[in-house]
């Protein structure tokens, strides 16, 4: 049986054995070069502005192949759900082999485990292996990223890590399950991508932010989180506040919003609010004040009791998020495996 699933899975593992030497010979080949550049990168910052200049040039030099490999990663279970999962049992429905094989003295159960036991194990493996090197190869990016593509942004933190194997256990169970639900290949193929999309789209939106609790905080507003400031022509002051967090650097931030010295939220909702008591004909916050004095601006708005008032999950809380969303896939998994054993006994004939 071993060697029968074997036959008709070889063709597909070995194009994916192959798509995974040609990544691994790209992350050997530019992987230890980019590192290297990061690190002199960094050896030679001596000022703030001049980091913040070499983090946006070495970002910006492989942000391409960064949004590839990112991509790469996203799209692997989603395959792996749709061309290996679906088409695995419909295939042999369809054609009725199924009960040829039932015939000689091969149970259910011990076809059904080899199928998946064999193929799925290779579609984890692949997946977490992919997922290992993209994020060893993704690191100085990771590190030197605008905080909009830190790692714990979601889309990032669902290429980086381990969740890669989580998502291909589940899409590959998934389209097992529908394969035997619905008996043909192409609706099985739609529903599985149906369905694992809308719980891709869900999960960050829904359930990762409150794996764990997030924090609120307040922070005095800060160079690295005010994109600007801006006087109307009615004279009214203005601040625009970034969601992003001094000395919280890579943080996922929820929600972030402007509080006035008494906590109430004065922002619109875009990050921009209207602040009272600057003076905005004379002195730093002034229609003469130049990029020199925003430093002096900022202290007189933190002065009235301007805040920046967040919900975050910080840097450090990404291996825990990981192993809990990897976790929660992986019972999702198990669960969809059992209906499969519970559905090919009982009703699948």
């Amino acid at each position: 049986m071993i060697w029968l699933t074997w036959r008709q899975f070889r063709g597909s593992a070995m194009m994916m054995a192959a798509l995974l030497v040609v990544v691994a010979a790209v992350v050997a080949l530019t992987g230890p070069t980019m590192w290297q550049q990061y690190a002199q990168g960094l050896a030679e910052c001596t000022t703030e502005a001049k980091c913040e200049g070499f983090y946006d040039g070495f970002f910006d030099e492989y942000m391409i192949p960064f949004l590839g490999i990112t991509l790469a990663v996203l799209l692997l279970p989603a395959l792996v759900g749709l061309f290996w999962g679906a088409p695995l049992i419909t295939r042999e429905l369809e054609a009725e082999t199924h009960l040829l094989v039932w015939n000689q003295s091969i149970t259910r159960a011990r076809w059904l485990t080899v199928k998946l036991g064999l193929i799925g194990l290779v579609a984890v493996a692949a997946a977490t292996l992919c997922g290992l090197m993209a994020s060893w190869w993704s690191g100085p990016l990771d590190r030197s990223a605008e905080a909009g593509w830190a790692v714990m942004d979601p889309l990032v933190f669902s290429a980086r890590g381990i969740v890669p194997m989580g998502y291909a256990a589940f899409a590959f169970a998934l389209g097992v399950t529908m394969g035997m639900l619905f008996r043909r290949t192409l609706p099985a193929m739609a529903l599985t991508l149906l369905v694992f999309t809308a719980l891709q789209a869900t999960m960050p939106v829904l359930v990762r932010p409150h794996l764990i609790a997030p924090i609120t905080s307040t922070f005095e507003l800060a160079m690295v989180s005010v994109d600007g400031f801006d006087i109307t022509r009615d004279g009214r002051f203005h601040v625009q506040v970034n969601p992003v967090i001094p000395d919280h650097m890579g943080a996922w931030v929820l929600k972030s919003n402007v509080i006035d010295a008494s906590g109430r939220v004065v922002d619109d909702g875009q990050g921009r609010a209207q602040v009272q008591g600057v003076s905005t004909t004379s002195g730093p916050c002034g229609r003469g004040g130049g990029p020199e004095t925003a430093g002096l601006c900022m202290a007189e708005v933190n002065r009235l009791g301007y805040r920046q008032q967040a919900t975050y999950q910080p840097l450090d809380r990404f291996w825990p998020l990981q192993w809990i969303e990897t976790g929660i896939y992986v019972v999702l998994s198990a669960g969809l495996t059992w209906f499969c054993f519970w559905w090919i006994r009982r009703r699948l004939s």
